[in-house]
C-alpha cells in the first residue's frame, strides 16, 4: 500500500513539474481565474475603469475587457468626466455612422466622385487607419488617429485586412470598426504612397490643392522619414482645410499625439479631456485595446504561473541596437547597473560572506522578474546570477522570460499574440525598466500608468554611464516629431511638451504639475 502511495505521489509531482516547465503561452486550456498568493483576487469594482468602458458587452465573448482590472492596482490616474462622457459621444456616432448603417453607404458613394460640391454634402466623416511596421508601432499609430478621430468628430475604421481580429476584441459597442472588406478604395489601399495623386503633402508640393475643390479622399503619410509637405497636416490652416475633406487615410508608424497638442484649434478640447496632459495614452490605450480570449488566457496563465505571487513584480524590457543583434556582456552590466544603482534589484553578496547573509536573513520577500527579450541568455544569465549567490536584501529573486524568439517576425499572427500578451505583462508590473526608443516599452508603461527607467543606447559597446535615467512621464515619444516649420515656434513656449529623455528630436507630453 505505501508502495502505491508512493509511485502515485511520484507520478504526480513528476506531472506537475513537466507541465511546469513547458512554454506556458503553448498551452491550449485557458484558465480565467487570478490569483495573488494563496488568495483569489476578486474583480475590482471599478471594471469600467472609471467610466472609460462602455458596459453594453458581453462579459464572456471578450474576457480581457472587464477583468483587466482584477489583475492590476487600480490606477491613480481617473479620466476626466469630459472625457468619458466624449467617448460616449463617440460611441453614438460610430453607431450612427459605422459599417453597415445608411449614413455609410452614402458616404461611400460620395468616393465614386474625385470631389464633393460643399462641405454640407456629408453627415458623416472617416478616418482610415492602416497598420504599418510592428504591432507596438500599430497601437502607437492607431491611438493617436482616434485621438484625431475624437478632435475632428469622425469615425475611425481599421483595416482589417491584417491580423488585428485575432489580437483585439472591438472597442465600440453594437457596432463595428473593421473596415469592411468591399469598402470601395480597398484595392487602392496598399498604392497609397507619397508618389500617389491624392498624397496630401504630394498635391501641397505640386500646388494642387485650392479651397474651392474639396477631394473625396485623401491620403496622409506620417512616418518617421515625411517629407516637409507632409508634415503641414500639424499646421492649423492645413487642419481647417482637412476638416472638409469626407475621407482620410492614414498610414504612420509613429505616436504623433504631441504635435496635435501644439495645433491651436485642438488645444482648448484637450485641456478638457486630459487635464493630466501625460494620461492620453494611458486611458485611450485601455478603452481601445482588449486582448481577446486567446491572448487574454496567454496573458492569465503566464501572470498566475509567475507573477501573481510575488510581493513585488519587476519588468525589464531589452532591445539590443548592435547588429547583428545578440547576447554582449556590456548591455548585461548595464542592466545590473541600472537596476541595482536604482534599488530596483539587491547587489549580490560576496564569496567570503556567504555563510552570514544566508544565516543572518530573515526576509521572505519574493520579486518577481519578468525579462522580455529576443534573446534569452539575458534572462538566462540573470536568472543563474541570483540562483548562485545570495544578495544583501535577503530577498528571493524569480527571474522569468515568456518567450525568446531571436528574431522579430512581424505579421506573423503567433508572433504578434505573444509579443501583445507579453506587453500586457510588462504592464502587469510595479516597476519598469526599458530600452531606448523601444516602442514595446512605450505601450508597456503606457498601459500601466509607470514611468519607467529608460536605458540608454550604448555607444562603441561600452556600457554607458549614467546607465538610465528616470521618465518624466509614462507618455510615448514622438520619435521624429516636426520640431521645425509651423509648430517650431509652439513647441519653445509650451510647458507641456519636452524633448525625450531619449531621443533629442523626439518630442513627449508631461503635466508639468508632476515632480520628477
Amino acid at each position: 500500500m505505501k508502495l502505491t502511495i508512493t509511485i502515485t505521489t511520484c507520478l504526480v509531482v513528476s506531472l506537475v513539474l513537466l507541465l511546469s516547465s513547458s512554454n506556458i503561452f503553448n498551452r491550449h486550456k485557458s484558465d480565467f481565474t487570478f490569483t495573488a498568493g494563496n488568495k483569489t483576487i476578486q474583480p475590482s469594482d471599478d471594471k469600467l475603469l472609471g467610466g472609460l468602458l462602455a458596459t453594453e458587452f458581453d462579459e464572456k465573448s471578450c474576457l480581457s475587457r472587464y477583468h483587466q482590472p482584477s489583475l492590476r492596482r487600480p490606477s491613480p490616474y481617473k479620466p476626466s468626466k469630459y472625457l468619458v462622457a466624449k467617448l460616449r459621444s463617440y460611441e453614438i456616432l460610430h453607431k450612427h455612422c459605422g459599417p453597415g448603417t445608411k449614413a455609410y453607404k452614402r458616404a461611400t458613394e460620395q468616393l465614386g466622385h474625385n470631389d464633393v460640391r460643399s462641405f454640407g454634402d456629408h453627415e458623416c466623416r472617416y478616418v482610415v487607419w492602416m497598420p504599418m511596421f510592428g504591432l507596438e508601432n500599430r497601437m502607437l499609430s492607431l491611438v493617436s488617429v482616434f485621438l484625431y478621430a475624437l478632435l475632428t468628430e469622425r469615425v475611425v475604421l481599421v483595416d482589417q485586412l491584417n491580423d488585428i481580429p485575432d489580437l483585439f476584441c472591438e472597442p465600440f459597442p453594437e457596432t463595428s470598426w473593421l473596415l469592411p472588406l468591399d469598402f470601395p478604395l480597398t484595392n487602392q489601399l496598399d498604392s497609397f504612397n507619397r508618389k500617389h495623386s491624392r498624397c496630401y503633402g504630394t498635391m501641397l508640393k505640386n500646388h494642387a490643392i485650392n479651397s474651392t475643390t474639396i477631394p473625396s479622399h485623401l491620403y496622409l503619410d506620417i512616418f518617421h522619414d515625411s517629407r516637409d509637405h507632409d508634415k503641414m497636416f500639424f499646421c492649423e490652416g492645413d487642419q481647417a482645410f482637412l476638416g472638409k475633406v469626407p475621407w482620410l487615410v492614414v498610414k504612420s508608424n509613429l505616436y504623433f499625439v504631441p504635435s496635435l497638442w501644439l495645433i491651436p484649434s485642438f488645444q482648448d478640447e484637450l485641456i478638457k479631456l486630459f487635464p493630466q496632459k501625460d494620461t492620453v495614452f494611458h486611458h485611450l490605450a485601455r478603452y481601445l485595446f482588449h486582448p481577446t480570449n486567446q491572448v487574454w488566457g496567454m496573458i492569465t496563465r503566464s501572470y498566475n504561473a509567475y507573477l501573481s505571487r510575488a510581493d513585488e513584480r519587476l519588468g525589464i524590457q531589452i532591445r539590443v541596437f548592435s547588429k547583428p543583434a545578440g547576447y554582449f556582456q556590456h548591455v548585461m552590466d548595464q542592466i545590473l547597473s541600472c537596476t541595482q544603482r536604482e534599488k530596483l534589484l539587491p547587489e549580490l553578496a560576496t564569496p567570503e560572506s556567504q555563510v552570514t547573509n544566508n544565516t543572518s536573513s530573515t526576509s521572505t520577500k519574493l520579486k518577481a522578474v519578468l525579462v522580455t527579450s529576443l534573446h534569452p541568455e539575458y534572462s538566462d544569465k540573470l536568472q543563474n546570477m541570483f540562483l548562485e549567490r545570495p544578495n544583501w536584501s535577503g530577498e528571493i529573486i524569480e527571474v522569468y522570460q515568456p518567450s525568446g524568439e531571436k528574431v522579430q517576425q512581424t505579421d506573423k499572427k503567433v508572433h504578434d499574440q505573444k509579443a501583445l500578451a507579453e506587453i500586457y505583462l510588462l504592464s502587469l508590473t510595479d516597476k519598469l525598466v526599458t530600452s531606448t526608443r523601444s516602442t514595446f516599452g512605450y505601450v508597456a508603461q503606457g498601459l500601466g500608468g509607470l514611468k519607467p527607467w529608460i536605458l540608454y543606447e550604448p555607444r562603441n559597446r561600452i556600457a554607458p554611464d549614467p546607465p538610465c535615467v528616470r521618465a518624466m512621464s509614462m507618455e510615448p515619444c514622438f520619435l521624429r516629431a516636426p520640431l521645425h516649420g509651423c509648430q517650431a515656434k509652439t513647441i519653445k513656449i509650451s510647458p507641456f511638451v519636452r524633448y525625450c529623455e531619449d531621443w533629442t528630436t523626439g518630442l513627449k507630453l508631461v503635466d508639468v504639475s508632476d515632480e520628477f
